[in-house]
C-alpha cells in the first residue's frame, strides 16, 4: 500500500530539515509567482521569496493548524513581506543611491541558489560565521521581520548602517554558498 505524502500541517509541526525542505518545495513556485506578478521585478520577487521562507522556517513553531491552512499562513507571511517592501521600497532606493550600493542582479542560477536556502540548514550555519553585527542585523530584519528603523534605534546606529550590515552579510552568505557577489 503506497504511503500518503505528509500534509503541510504535519511538515510544519516536525522540526527536521527534510520536512521543511518538502514544504518549501511544494510552495516555492507559488510564492515566487505571487511576488513576480505583484512586483514585476524578478530580483525583488526572489528576495521576498527568500525572506518569506526564512521567516516561515524561523516562525514555524507559531503556526497553528486550527487557525487555517498552512498555505494560507505562508501567503500571510508573503503579504506582510510584500507590504513591508512596498513601504520601504522608495526609501531603500534612495539609501542605495546615497550609499553608492548597486542593486543585486539575479539570473536563473542565482534564483536556484536562493531556492536552496529553504532546502538546507546551510544558510543558517553560514549566518553564524558572520561578524556579530551582521549576524544580529540579519536575524532582526530577515528572521524577526523588524524594520530597519527599529533595529537602528535599538543598536544606536543609522538605518543606513543597518542596511549595509544586512546587505553585506547576505552577500557573504551568498558568496560562501557559491553565488555571485
Amino acid at each position: 500500500m503506497p504511503q500518503l505524502a505528509p500534509s503541510d500541517d504535519d511538515l510544519l509541526s516536525r522540526r527536521d530539515p527534510a520536512s521543511f525542505e518538502l514544504f518549501y518545495t511544494r510552495h516555492v513556485e507559488g510564492i515566487l509567482g505571487f511576488f513576480a506578478r505583484r512586483t514585476r521585478d524578478a530580483e525583488l520577487a526572489a528576495d521576498l521569496t527568500a525572506e518569506t521562507f526564512a521567516a516561515a522556517l524561523a516562525g514555524r513553531r507559531r503556526y497553528r493548524r486550527e487557525a487555517g491552512a498552512a498555505s494560507a499562513w505562508l501567503f500571510g507571511i508573503a503579504m506582510k513581506k510584500l507590504a513591508d517592501a512596498q513601504r520601504r521600497g522608495y526609501a531603500e532606493q534612495r539609501a542605495r543611491r546615497r550609499l553608492g550600493m548597486e542593486r543585486l542582479e539575479l539570473d536563473d542560477e542565482d534564483i536556484a541558489r536562493i531556492d536552496a536556502l529553504g532546502e538546507s540548514s546551510t544558510a543558517s550555519a553560514l549566518v553564524e560565521l558572520l561578524n556579530p553585527e551582521q549576524r544580529a542585523a540579519i536575524r532582526a530584519h530577515v528572521v524577526d521581520e523588524r524594520p530597519y528603523a527599529e533595529i537602528a534605534a535599538r543598536e544606536h546606529v543609522s538605518e543606513a548602517v543597518v542596511r549595509k550590515r544586512v546587505s553585506r552579510g547576505l552577500a557573504q552568505v551568498r558568496a560562501r554558498m557559491g553565488g555571485r557577489r
